[in-house]
């Protein structure tokens, strides 16, 4: 029998599901190395370029996971972990998955960190007046009611703070770190997160009072970002925050001049209890061995900036949609695909340590796990963590994907909430899409729906559905490094 089949064939012969139409972790750097196809690569996956073709067609017509991102992020606005917001947007995310008909849906409960912002503000002082513009850290102290008001000590490195240790006694510590134009967009990020997290410990050990760093982002309109802080249980706990970029440079500028900058900080954050919150999951349940799973998915919680719409919505909306759009066209697969939207990924990585911890005895039948969590603009193809055989069988799969530009399979180190899965021999794959605009909205308030584009969201989902498809329904499995669980 030849698989090219037409659509109508391959519906009757997997026919059988649903038929209704229906502190933010440091990311670790990747290795771009290209992948040989060989072994289980293009000649034996070959066979499934008709359905792949059916798969991309259909998501490139349907426009239900676009409208989707827009309900949730109109409807819910912000969901940090925490938040009423987030726990109304997974009471809906489960309901919307039990009407398309998706089985097994439920919240899986987890507890979470509870952090809120409340008010803030900046306001620079001297040598003028002049509100700065700011957002405090995710996690931070908040300052005494009044504010704090210090000079300022504007520094560029770890570095330059030790060498002006003595001056900054007292003083409010700026950390204006540039942004790398030369390095790729992920590698300059990567090389700056660090100061969210240190800054705090290294403020405090040198007498600073308070602490701001220059937003990470290349792009910038007078828009600061935000991201999670850590604190060091030696030091004192100051308060931080991110200024816009254009607020940094000034500063700096006044500083160079010998001018005397003086700023006003006004944080209210606060840390309470943590909460109870839940990883989303629905599943189509394989036709033949339906304890194996392939997983994919994104992130539902999000900064209590912008509307979370690309920093994960759109992520997790598409691999939501990439299981939908199989259970419409009747697309039973031999495993099962399991769609996991987890929860607290951005300030603490809760959900998916939960989901490790709750399916740890089956994650031997772990296939794969596939997340979008990098925006969803124009698919490149995917980042493989794993044996070097699952990455030629990964990159069999890519062809499938040759027509819309997605079918480049890299090597690289598995990274959001994949973390906790791939170090246990599960094959990990992160949906590679073009970085270029992704750090201009990242953890602001300009990540909002308008940034999405219905055309590439779309593209991003044939590229899940195609994967993770072939993936579950492939005579053997996905190749993998020996597991270390039982």
């Amino acid at each position: 029998m030849t698989w090219r089949w037409t659509l109508a064939v391959g519906v009757a012969v997997f026919g059988a599901g649903a038929q209704r139409e229906r502190a933010e972790w440091v990311r670790v750097q990747t290795v771009g190395t290209s992948v040989p196809t060989q072994g289980m690569g293009t000649d034996s996956l070959g066979r499934y370029q008709a359905l792949a073709d059916s798969l991309i067609d259909a998501a490139l017509r349907d426009s239900t996971g676009y409208h989707r991102l827009g309900a949730l992020v109109d409807g819910f606005g912000s969901r940090l972990s925490g938040s009423r917001s987030l726990e109304q947007a997974i009471d809906w995310v489960l309901g919307e998955m039990r009407r398309d008909g998706l089985a097994n849906v439920r919240g899986e409960r987890v507890m979470v960190p509870h952090w809120e912002r409340g008010a803030e503000s900046a306001m620079l002082v001297a040598p003028r007046r002049v509100a700065l513009h700011v957002l405090g850290l995710g996690g931070t102290v908040g300052t005494p009611a009044g504010g704090l008001t210090a000079p300022v000590l504007v520094v560029r490195t770890f570095d330059d703070l030790r060498a002006r240790a003595a001056e900054a006694r007292g003083r409010i510590v700026l950390f204006d770190i540039p942004w790398d134009t030369a390095l790729d967009p992920s590698s300059a990020y990567d090389a700056l997160t660090s100061y969210r997290y240190r800054a705090p410990a290294a403020a405090a050990r040198v007498g600073a009072v308070g602490v701001l760093i220059r937003s990470l982002t290349p792009v910038s309109m007078q828009s600061p970002h935000t991201g999670g802080t850590a604190y060091d249980s030696a030091s004192r706990r100051l308060p931080i925050a991110a200024v816009s970029v254009e607020d940094a440079a000034m500063l700096h500028r006044m500083q160079d001049r010998g001018t005397r900058v003086v700023v006003r900080l006004t944080l209210s954050g606060r840390t309470l209890p943590d909460a109870a919150s839940r990883n989303v999951v629905g599943e189509l349940v394989g036709r033949e061995r339906p304890d194996e799973v392939v997983v994919l998915g994104g992130h539902i919680d999000s900064w209590d900036v912008g509307e979370g719409a690309m920093d994960d919505g759109g992520g997790a909306v598409a691999a939501w949609e990439a299981v939908r759009l199989m259970a419409r066209l009747g697309l039973r697969p031999r495993r099962t695909v399991r769609v996991v939207l987890w929860t607290n990924e951005e300030n603490g990585g809760r959900g998916m340590r939960a989901y490790r911890d709750a399916h740890r005895t089956a994650l031997n039948q772990h296939m794969l796990a596939i997340e979008s969590d990098d925006g969803v603009f124009s698919p490149r193809g995917f980042v493989f963590t794993g044996s070097d055989s699952g990455a030629g069988t990964l990159g069999g799969i890519g062809h499938l994907l040759d027509r819309i530009g997605a079918g480049r399979i890299t090597r690289g180190d598995a990274d959001g909430d994949l973390e906790a899965l791939a170090p246990l021999g599960v094959p990990a794959a992160r949906l590679d899409v073009d970085p270029s605009r992704y750090y201009w909205y990242h953890h602001s308030a300009s990540d909002t729906f308008s940034v999405i584009d219905a055309g590439e969201m779309a593209r991003c989902v044939a590229a899940l559905a195609v994967t993770a498809f072939v993936a579950a329904d492939m005579t053997d499995a996905m190749p993998r490094t020996r597991a270390t669980v039982p």
